[in-house]
C-alpha cells in the first residue's frame, strides 16, 4: 500500500512540475516568429559591422553587473542603474547617430522598397540620364587622366540628393564632355582640387568637398581622395570614380565599398547600368 502511495506521489509530482502544455499555433504566429527572427538577425549583423559591436559588448557586461547586483539585493546600485538608463539611451542615439542614419538610409534604398509602386512614384527620376556618347566621353577622359597620373574624383548623383555637397563647390551646369573633364582636373588650375558632381546629363559643380570615411577597415595605402569617395558613398547611394594621382589606377566607390583597378570595359559596363537603372 505504501508503495502505491509513493508511486502516486511521484506521478503527481511529475504532473505538477514537468507537465508540458502545447499552445495553439496559428499561421500569424509563424509569420511573427519569422519576422522577428529576420529583424534580430539583421540587427546583429548591423551591430557587428559597425562601432556598435563594442557598445553591444559593453552593454552585455553592464547587464551582467546589474544582474549580479540584483541577486545580492544591492538596492543602491540598482537605483543608480535605473536613473542612468534613461540618460544612457539618449547618449547612445547621439554617439551612434551616423550609424543609425546610415542604417535607415540603407533601409530606404532597399530593393524591396524600390519594387513597390508607391515608392517608385516618389523616387522616380524624371530627368534624362547621360547618353551613350557621354559614357564614352567619361571613360576616355578617366583613362586619359590615368595615363598621365592626373588625380580625379567624379561623383554621380543617383537617388539621394547631394545638394549640400554641391553647395560647397563652384556651380558649372555644363554638358558632360571629355575636354571639360580634362580641363577641370588639370594640375594647377582653379577647379582641379575637389570633386566634380554629375546630375543626370550635366556637370553640376566642381571643387566640391566630400566627407572623409572613418572606416578603419580601409587599406592604409588609400589617400584622402579615396577616403572622400568612400565617405560620400557611405552617406548616399552615389557612384564615385577615382583616378589615383600616384599610380594612375582607376577605382570606383559605391555603398561604402571601394573597388580598385577597374578596366575601361568594366567602367563602361558600370556606367551603362547607372545610365539605365531606375532610382
Amino acid at each position: 500500500m505504501n508503495i502505491d502511495r509513493f508511486v502516486n506521489s511521484v506521478d503527481a509530482f511529475i504532473g505538477d512540475y514537468f507537465s508540458l502544455s502545447i499552445p495553439d499555433i496559428h499561421v500569424t504566429d509563424i509569420i511573427e516568429i519569422a519576422i522577428i527572427s529576420v529583424v534580430l538577425y539583421a540587427l546583429l549583423v548591423w551591430i557587428k559591422d559597425t562601432r556598435a559591436w563594442m557598445l553591444f559588448r559593453g552593454i552585455i557586461l553592464i547587464l551582467i553587473f546589474f544582474f549580479v547586483a540584483a541577486i545580492f539585493q544591492m538596492n543602491t546600485i540598482l537605483w543608480l542603474g535605473g536613473k542612468v538608463l534613461n540618460a544612457g539611451l539618449v547618449a547612445v542615439i547621439v554617439v551612434f547617430q551616423p550609424e543609425l542614419r546610415h542604417a535607415l538610409e540603407q533601409l530606404g534604398r532597399s530593393d524591396f522598397l524600390r519594387r513597390l509602386k508607391f515608392f517608385n512614384l516618389i523616387n522616380r527620376d524624371t530627368q534624362k540620364r547621360f547618353s551613350d556618347k557621354m559614357v564614352s566621353e567619361i571613360v576616355r577622359a578617366v583613362y586619359d587622366m590615368g595615363a598621365v597620373k592626373t588625380g580625379a574624383l567624379i561623383v554621380f548623383e543617383r537617388g539621394v540628393g547631394l545638394d549640400e555637397r554641391i553647395r560647397s563647390g563652384i556651380m558649372l551646369d555644363s554638358l558632360i564632355s571629355r575636354q571639360l573633364l580634362l580641363n577641370i582636373f588639370e594640375k594647377n588650375t582653379p577647379l582641379h582640387d575637389g570633386a566634380v558632381i554629375i546630375r543626370s546629363d550635366r556637370i553640376v559643380a566642381a571643387t566640391c568637398y566630400l566627407p572623409l570615411s572613418d572606416n578603419m577597415g580601409l587599406s592604409k595605402d588609400l589617400g584622402t581622395r579615396h577616403r572622400a569617395a568612400v565617405g560620400v558613398s557611405e552617406e548616399s547611394d552615389a557612384l564615385v570614380i577615382i583616378v589615383s594621382e600616384e599610380t594612375g589606377q582607376v577605382a570606383i566607390a559605391r555603398e561604402g565599398r571601394i573597388f580598385r583597378d577597374i578596366s575601361p570595359e568594366g567602367l563602361t559596363e558600370i556606367l551603362m547600368h547607372v545610365q539605365t537603372e531606375e532610382v
